[in-house]
Formats: structure tokens, sequence, C-alpha cells
């Protein structure tokens, strides 16, 4: 299921409108990107992307430079940016990729400034996993594992009382 994103146009007469479009996931996004850019006056809109990268864990980050952490997340920001930037500019948008570096409610104060305070922003970052569904299937995942071991295990003795009794 596909969420529904609201997003309100400038009338004709008044200033282009500008809208913060957080994104993490290129499948995810184009989906939203494509209905939004549907809108009737949506080709009127100033859009600014900003990328968000994936976290790398602190075990990762022990052994990659810093360089290199900034390497990766460049070239994943062009890629994720390759794959979403078209779907606006098809319909004559203003496009504006951002890659956040740091902390998004810094990073949306400075775009405030930048493009004003009433710039709308919508969130298409891919949801994450709820806790609690990630433990439930988890556990139906080990119920399942458990299952299949109890059901060889009762195959195998199965066969060997088989062959005790033929013998």
């Amino acid at each position: 299921m596909i969420p529904q994103c609201s997003l309100e146009f400038a009338e004709k007469d008044q200033a282009v409108k500008t809208i913060i479009v957080y994104l993490d996931d290129a499948d995810y996004a184009q989906l939203l990107l494509q209905a939004a850019a549907q809108a009737p006056d949506a080709h009127l809109a100033h859009w600014v992307l900003v990328g968000c990268a994936p976290r790398i864990t602190h075990r990762v980050s022990r052994f990659v430079s810093n360089r290199s952490r900034e390497s990766w997340r460049t070239k994943w920001a062009d890629r994720l940016f390759q794959e979403c930037v078209p779907l606006l500019q098809a319909r004559g948008a203003k496009v504006t990729p951002v890659l956040a570096r740091g902390p998004l409610p810094a990073l949306l104060e400075s775009l405030q400034l930048e493009h004003g305070a009433q710039a709308q922003v919508v969130d298409m970052r891919r949801p994450k996993q709820a806790p609690d569904a990630a433990g439930a299937s988890m556990g139906m995942m080990s119920l399942r594992k458990l299952g299949g071991t109890l059901a060889g295990i009762a195959a195998v003795c199965t066969v060997l009382i088989g062959e005790t009794l033929a013998a």
C-alpha cells in the first residue's frame, strides 16, 4: 500500500512554492514522487530533494576512514538522485538535490532560511519496521525452524524404530 501525500501548491499569481522532500530509498520514493508530480500545479513548485543516507554501524565505522565514508555517501546520493530527479524534471519542475551530512533538524533550519519558512516538508523515506513487528516475525521464524527440526527428528526416530523392529 502506498501512503497518500497531500501537497499544497501556490496559485499562479503567488510566489513559487518550495517543497522539501526527505528521501532514503529510490524505489519507494519513485512511486510517491510520480503521484506528487501528477498534481495540477506540481511543475510550478521548487522541489528540494534531501537524500538521507543509511547510517553506518559503529562496528563498520571503526574500519572505514572518514574520506571513504564520505565517498560512499556521495556515490549513494548520486544513484538516488539519478533515479528521482528526472521524474520531476520531466514535468518541468525545478529540482535541487541536497545530501544530508548531519542531523536533519539543523539541515531543515538552514533550508528554511534559504528557501523561506513557508516551505512544505514531506517525508518520503521508507518506513522502518516497528520493533514489536520485528520481534514477532523473528519469533514466528524461530517457531517454524523449531517445527521443522522436530519433524526431522520424528522422521529419523520413525526410521530407526522401523529398522529396529524389522531386525
